[in-house]
């Protein structure tokens, strides 16, 4: 008697099997590739998105985050030669991601300009690193540690120095100035455009014995909104021939790490 039921046997019926578990491994290797590669590709779009959101954080810091312009005594106040011996203004509290600074420019050729980061004297008269013309303080963007400070004789001094730090400087550095006496007799062309290229909007407007601070980043696109410039007018200035001492204070971002 011939039993319907029977399993089929015979070649035909071994190639079907085998083709079926070929097909069952193939699509199990295709699960086993696939799963992997959406992991990956999810993560780098997860952290490809907290980088542009970090970075629109970070721009958005340099151009909104303005600055406290300090206000100095009025017009016909004598100068102190004392007044920037290791003055930082008020102490200030930035957030974690910030780094706290104060400037105040020369008063005429008397009073040295003063910086302070992280509420500490980095540049000024206490320690005899300040000088004639734009003083320079450089500091390490994502630490805010103290790289470099300097002075630039820009009125009868070689700039060629000057040019040189200010290309050397690495990206992801802050970069913080203020002018004494006279910062722009020798203020060229190129230098202009290597201090606009960290920000600033007024250094070629920059004139004879103005006053002038800022702080800028090399790498940070767009102007930054940490400068003040008050230009020298006879009919204005505070001093005899120079005008009154400006500063800024404030909390600038840190660049990302």
């Amino acid at each position: 008697m011939t039993d319907d039921h029977a399993v089929p046997t015979g070649r035909g019926s071994v190639c079907c099997s085998v083709r079926g578990k070929r097909s069952t491994m193939k699509h199990a290797v295709l699960r086993g590739s696939v799963v992997p590669l959406l992991v990956v590709v999810t993560s780098v779009i997860i952290v490809v998105v907290i980088l542009q959101q970090s970075n629109v954080s970070f721009e958005a810091g340099w151009h909104h985050n303005l600055p406290k312009v300090i206000n100095f005594p009025p017009h016909g106040a004598k100068i102190s030669s004392k007044r920037s011996a290791g003055v930082c203004g008020t102490p200030r509290e930035c957030p974690a991601h910030e780094i706290s600074f104060y400037i105040h420019s020369g008063a005429a050729n008397v009073v040295p300009p003063a910086i302070c980061v992280q509420n500490k004297l980095v540049l000024g008269t206490a320690l005899n690193n300040a000088g004639g013309g734009i003083n320079i303080v450089i500091l390490n963007g994502k630490t805010g540690e103290v790289l470099k400070t300097d002075h630039y004789n820009m009125y009868s001094g070689d700039v060629k120095p000057f040019i040189e730090l200010l290309k050397s400087i690495e990206r992801g550095s802050i970069v913080i100035m203020a002018s004494y006496d006279e910062p722009s007799t020798k203020l060229n062309d190129e230098l202009k455009n290597l201090i606009a290229e960290l920000g600033s909007s007024h250094i070629h407007s920059l004139g004879y014995r103005d006053n002038w601070v800022f702080v800028g980043g090399k790498g940070v696109t767009g102007k930054s909104t940490f400068e003040k410039h008050i230009k020298s007018d006879s009919a204005t200035n505070k001093y005899d021939g120079w005008p009154e001492l400006i500063g800024l204070e404030g909390c600038v971002p840190k660049f990302p790490e």
